[in-house]
């Protein structure tokens, strides 16, 4: 069973993924905004375009007329997809779940507004009057995202008056696609943030992942960790949440549901239609299937007879510090003499500031001390340099 994919987007998550489809037999084509992307390096073809441009999208759709259309980044005129799976085409997980994920407003009053979900207050704007409006309605300190945008870009946390300005500027200038509005949410107050890698099966049950653990700066990932420490009505009441909005939104993959822990119990955050960042500690061997290798086979769907916990696990980072054409890596020797230790460079044609140039995996037996495991993954991501 050969089937055509067109993968959307081709960072680093494109890239395994792509790893995982090809090990089934699959044609993969990538498609991205710039040349040399991660994934177009392991891919049977790939294209590049503007995904926010609907015509350059309809051509590359009618050029390879795929069996499946896998998004893996925001920036796409997702309402295409309604077309795309009228003509029969399969969208993962659906056309409505890209269409309703990719904008914060549409999965924010989905989950809050229709399915009850516990969320934190929230607001939007689509001015800086109106901004000001909704900041004194939430109060101080809140967080300020704009609707769309990945790997944190635009999202900080607003403590003063002052910081306003400053706060919405950054939000609408980091804006991806033509929306140019923000979210402000009220700060929850958690002791604990989580991903629910969450699986839903076209001839099968949702099933769910043991919680991976998390922690970001300037809202994106640093670190995480599976298994997290989660009471079991936390993790119990984050699966019924979880299965809620999948269900409401419809399709089969993966899906990377994003929770706050609290002393009041679980907030609802946000949610992924796909492989999720944090999710790349499973590349450490914690489950017996990785985060891509369930999404392949829920997509092509294949069966999925369970998701084991095997091992504890650290991913940390691996972050350039500078705008660059060229570089290099230094320290990769030194890093691979820890034990239970392995590194993914993403193979990025250029770096900035911050950008995720790689990530280092560490692995021991399921009863280790995490704090120690989460030490050493952080030690050894020092060791590598992006020169």
């Amino acid at each position: 069973m050969n089937k055509k994919i067109l993968l959307l987007g081709s960072g680093e998550l494109g890239k395994e993924l792509t790893i995982s489809l090809k090990r089934l037999g699959q044609t993969v084509i990538a498609v991205d905004n710039y040349p040399g992307a991660p994934a177009m390096q392991v891919a049977d073809g790939f294209e590049v375009i503007d995904m926010l441009d609907g015509y350059a999208l309809d051509a590359v759709v009618k050029k390879h007329q795929p069996h499946l259309i896998v998004p893996e980044v925001e920036a796409i005129r997702t309402e295409r997809f309604y077309v795309y799976e009228q003509q029969g085409i399969q969208v993962v997980p659906s056309a409505k779940a890209a269409n309703f994920t990719m904008n914060r407003k549409l999965i924010r009053d989905l989950a809050s507004k229709e399915l009850g979900l516990r969320t934190a207050d929230y607001a939007y704007a689509t001015e800086y009057d109106q901004f000001c409006e909704a900041v004194s309605k939430i109060g101080f300190p809140c967080v300020v995202k704009p609707l769309m945008s990945s790997s944190g870009k635009g999202q900080s946390v607003l403590r003063s008056e002052e910081d306003k300005k400053f706060v919405w500027d950054y939000a609408i200038n980091n804006s991806r696609g033509d929306i140019q509005e923000v979210i402000i949410e009220s700060f929850v107050s958690f002791h604990t943030e989580i991903t629910l890698l969450t699986v839903t099966q076209n001839n099968g049950k949702t099933l769910f992942c043991p919680a991976i653990g998390h922690r970001q700066e300037r809202g994106d990932y640093q670190e995480s960790w599976q298994p997290c420490a989660i009471s079991n009505a936390h993790y119990e009441e984050a699966c019924e949440m979880a299965e809620k909005v999948t269900a409401a939104l419809t399709g089969s993959g993966i899906w990377g549901v994003e929770f706050f822990l609290t002393d009041e119990g679980v907030y609802f955050s946000e949610l992924s239609p796909r492989p999720h960042d944090t999710g790349m500690v499973t590349l450490a061997g914690t489950q017996n299937l990785s985060e891509f290798e369930l999404h392949a086979r829920a997509i092509l769907g294949f069966p999925i007879p369970e998701i084991k916990l095997e091992k504890s696990g650290v991913s940390a980072v691996i972050l350039a510090d500078k705008n660059a054409d060229l570089y290099s890596f230094s320290g990769i020797e030194e890093a691979l003499t820890t034990s239970n230790t392995d590194i993914r460079l993403f193979g990025k044609p250029s770096t900035r500031k911050y950008r995720r140039m790689g990530v280092v995996l560490v692995n021991d037996v399921l009863e280790a001390d995490m704090d120690l495991l989460r030490k050493k993954a952080i030690e050894v991501a020092g060791k590598v340099r992006v020169v």
